[in-house]
């Protein structure tokens, strides 16, 4: 009895590059120009010229009410808000998409506006989606470098995982005399790798590739992403490639390690051996350490010649930072107790507590000048009897004030409570000194 195999089910997975503004238009025209495979292209301009000159596949027009086919103005709001409008469109573009990649240049008004909502939408549809965009070079605006910020923290909460490149890094490698148009050309270069060494391992491409459930387990919901792109030739081109990869002036000097998913993207000539891949691979591994799930693939170029390209994305590191705060503020609350709690009972200043009320009543200031030639035994015996004789009543402010002479330099007349007097420092005299000594002597 003979098998068939029903094959109308399978299919290969559907990956889509949308480039959203100019910047993305940008983009994925060099990535169709460079020739990339295994891959659909999506333009989404608000500028109805440039749209219609790039070579993508499928076109959408946003916001043709909005802003009639003249672009953003450099204005996030109205990016947003052509999205919106096309919203339809987008959703049927995307339909039926495995893994979705959106790639803008961040800062202007359609690429950071409209980029997050696209994201939104590819991950409605269940597909995987990892955004790549570019930060403005420093001697563009403030404000454009304002909006770039806040649309990457915007499409961070849309994407699966995003890598984030730096234009201004990327000047590190190219030479003051390189032109303009070159330069740009570099950039386009960084985002076609990066999106190349993700699809090469999954579309079919690769003389190595993998499943593509295994690429969504290391890429779903893995926030941000590094990516690090090496190249070398030579004796030890392998290690060279995966430690130039390591140290690709796009990763900013930060290290993979500590990443719970890995993607090694080997391309090279026929000459490329079993050896350097192992080598390539265990260099790269060791880097990021012994957890990590590493996926890599390998495409077999005969323009690579005796060189050898080596892409590598790192992802996972939101997820673990968030893991950190979660198992560390117990420990640091219950056991690490702040060092001020420790010190306020031992370094609390006298005026701050309240004064003991003296027990006898100061009698300095009720002695008058007339009775000075009076012995001090006698002046003693006539103020207790005084004293005895008068009820317990405190004296009116104003007779108080003039029997002391006026002492706290006429604070008496406040209609604030008596705590206030005593907080005081440096009052009358022959009050407060006693009491300040006693509670000292104490």
């Amino acid at each position: 009895m003979a098998i068939e195999l029903d094959t109308t089910q399978l299919y290969d997975a559907r990956i889509r590059v949308v480039g959203v503004g100019g910047g993305g238009g940008n983009a994925i025209r060099t990535m169709i120009t460079r020739g990339l495979e295994g891959v659909e292209f999506v333009a989404a301009n608000t500028d109805h010229q440039a749209l219609m000159s790039n070579p993508a596949g499928i076109k959408i027009q946003l916001g043709k009410n909005v802003t009639r086919g003249l672009g953003a103005g450099a204005n996030p709001d109205v990016g947003r808000r052509a999205v919106e409008e096309s919203i339809d469109d987008v959703r049927d573009a995307l339909a039926g998409s495995d893994m979705v990649f959106v790639t803008a240049g961040m800062g202007g008004g359609t690429g950071t506006g409209a980029a997050p909502v696209i994201a939104r939408v590819g991950r409605e549809v269940g597909a995987v989606v990892v955004g790549i965009v570019t930060r403005p070079f420093a001697y563009e605006s403030k404000r454009r470098s304002q909006y770039a910020e806040s649309g990457i923290k915007e499409l961070r909460e849309h994407v699966d995982a995003l890598i984030i490149i730096p234009n201004q890094k990327l000047l590190s490698v190219v030479g003051k005399e390189t032109s303009f148009v070159d330069a740009l050309g570099i950039v386009d270069g960084v985002l076609y790798n990066a999106t190349k060494g993700i699809a090469d391992i999954i579309s079919g491409v690769g003389y190595v590739n993998v499943d593509f459930a295994d690429v969504r387990t290391v890429m779903s919901g893995m926030g941000d992403a590094l990516m690090g792109i090496g190249m070398a030739r030579g004796e030890h081109r392998a290690l060279e490639a995966a430690t130039n990869a390591l140290n690709s002036p796009i990763l900013e000097g930060m290290s993979i390690y500590g990443a719970q998913g890995l993607l090694v993207n080997i391309t090279g000539g026929h000459s490329l051996t079993m050896h350097e891949v192992s080598e390539a691979v265990t260099a790269i591994e060791k880097a990021a350490g012994d957890e990590v799930n590493l996926i890599h693939g390998i495409v077999l170029d005969e323009r690579m010649e005796d060189e050898i390209a080596i892409t590598v994305v790192a992802t996972g590191f939101r997820r673990q930072e968030e893991l950190k705060v979660v198992a560390t503020p117990g420990p640091k609350i219950t056991i690490v107790a702040p060092p001020k709690d420790e010190e306020v009972p031992v370094i609390a200043l006298p005026s701050e507590q309240p004064r003991p009320t003296p027990d006898i009543y100061q009698p300095a200031a009720e002695v008058s000048q007339d009775n000075l030639d009076v012995p001090a035994i006698v002046r003693r015996q006539q103020a207790a009897t005084q004293q005895e004789q008068q009820p317990a009543v405190v004296p009116p402010a104003k007779e108080q004030r003039a029997a002391m002479g006026g002492g706290f330099g006429g604070q008496q007349q406040s209609s604030y409570p008596a705590p206030g007097r005593q907080a005081q420092v440096g009052g009358g005299r022959g009050s407060n000194e006693p009491s300040f000594l006693r509670k000292i002597m104490d």
